[in-house]
């Protein structure tokens, strides 16, 4: 069977854990690095060991109104607003604890993977479940608890307050309120002792498949006091040195990503911004002709009326000579009718032909049918 903790002995932890991220987030500062590594016991060979949390490295204070976003943590226990590069808060540090408390009631890791891609791919496909060899005597609670930590959604997912007031966490007292005798004979079993921990880091480390273990869980026991430093502090170079070329891997990746987009859309709009500037200089162009084909109309209409003023002058002028002329005839005519009815009919006669040639001179003199007037019949006097 799997060793793991009992709630009871889970929650004394818990609850240590839970006043600590209160009172960072009570400041705006988020932790962004929740683990069981960073969590150091205080004392040994104590009923009730104190804990407090370590290695504020990646820790933030989150900004009102201003997005902070960053790809770091141990990916095992980071959210997944980290995982898909969205804006980050307090939230965070509630989906850590999650992933803890399922560790300690488990043994086991809920998203952890063969791959780190494998297990940030968990992460944000929330695959993982309560698996009935490891939770089959895990009360409901207990699992309420986890899955309102476990919640992709920053805004239904649990606040540290809410974490506190959740009655899994109500539901166990501090063992060390009761001073009767005789309670405290009953609750010494439950109490989360030293070496209880190390034998479950012990048996967790070297029963369980690696595909679903927490192997490092001996520094959240610190049960580690027999490696010398030298060989932890080379397997930190190494790990983080492994962490920091997975993360350089992601960001190069989401990089790339980014790039490629970017090229896409400038592409396009580089695109739309030429065939703008080509309709532009189209219009340019046609506005341009016609500018010039209306001042050529205006000019040739200025023209025009000038000629016809021009025109209607000589018209007038010619006009009154005519009639002119025309008077002085009739004047002639009349003077020269003889008496008699030959005289009658030779006078008529020139005077009809005379007539006619009056007409077809101020017919060509008028230019046809720029002259209107020269259509209308000349009246004859006498």
């Amino acid at each position: 069977v799997t060793p793991s903790l009992s709630e009871e002995e889970a929650t004394q932890f818990i609850k240590q854990i839970l006043a600590g991220v209160q009172y960072l987030h009570s400041k705006r500062i988020a932790h962004f690095d929740l683990k069981p590594e960073n969590i150091m016991l205080l004392d040994k060979n104590v009923p009730l060991p104190r804990i407090k949390l370590i290695d504020f490295g990646l820790a933030h204070k989150i900004e009102a109104g201003a997005d902070f976003k960053n790809i770091f943590g141990t990916p095992e226990f980071v959210a997944p607003e980290i995982v898909n590069y969205e804006p980050l808060g307090l939230e965070a540090d509630m989906w850590s604890i999650g992933v803890i408390t399922y560790i300690l009631l488990s043994g086991a890791s809920p998203f952890l993977g063969d791959t780190k891609q494998e297990t940030l791919g968990n992460i944000s496909a929330m695959n993982y479940e309560f698996d009935e060899e490891f939770f089959s005597s895990t009360s409901e609670l207990a699992k309420s608890f986890i899955r309102q930590l476990l919640e992709k959604d920053t805004r239904k997912r649990l606040t540290i307050q809410d974490a506190l007031n959740h009655p899994w966490i109500k539901s166990h007292g501090h063992m060390e309120d009761s001073s009767a005798p005789e309670a405290k004979k009953k609750v010494e079993p439950l109490q989360l002792k030293t070496k209880r921990l190390k034998e479950y880091t012990i048996q967790s480390h070297s029963s369980m498949p690696p595909n679903n273990t927490y192997a490092n869980f001996e520094r959240f026991a610190h049960v580690v006091e027999d490696i010398s430093l030298m060989e932890t502090g080379l397997s930190e170079v190494a790990g983080a040195h492994h962490s920091l070329q997975g993360d350089i891997e992601a960001l190069l990746s989401i990089y790339n990503e980014k790039e490629a987009w970017y090229k896409d859309e400038s592409e396009s709009a580089r695109k739309q911004i030429s065939q703008v500037r080509y309709e532009f200089r189209k219009v340019e162009a046609t506005r341009r002709l016609l500018q010039e084909d209306m001042k050529a109309v205006d000019a040739s209409l200025e023209s025009i009326s000038g000629k016809y003023h021009q025109r209607q002058s000589q018209l007038n002028a010619l006009r009154q000579e005519l009639n002119s002329e025309l008077q002085w005839l009739q004047e002639v005519m009349s003077s020269l009718h003889p008496e008699g009815a030959n005289g009658s009919v030779r006078s008529s006669s020139l005077h009809k032909e005379v007539h006619q040639a009056l007409k077809e001179l101020l017919h060509r003199s008028c230019g046809g049918e720029l002259c209107p007037e020269a259509k209308q019949p000349i009246t004859e006097s006498g």
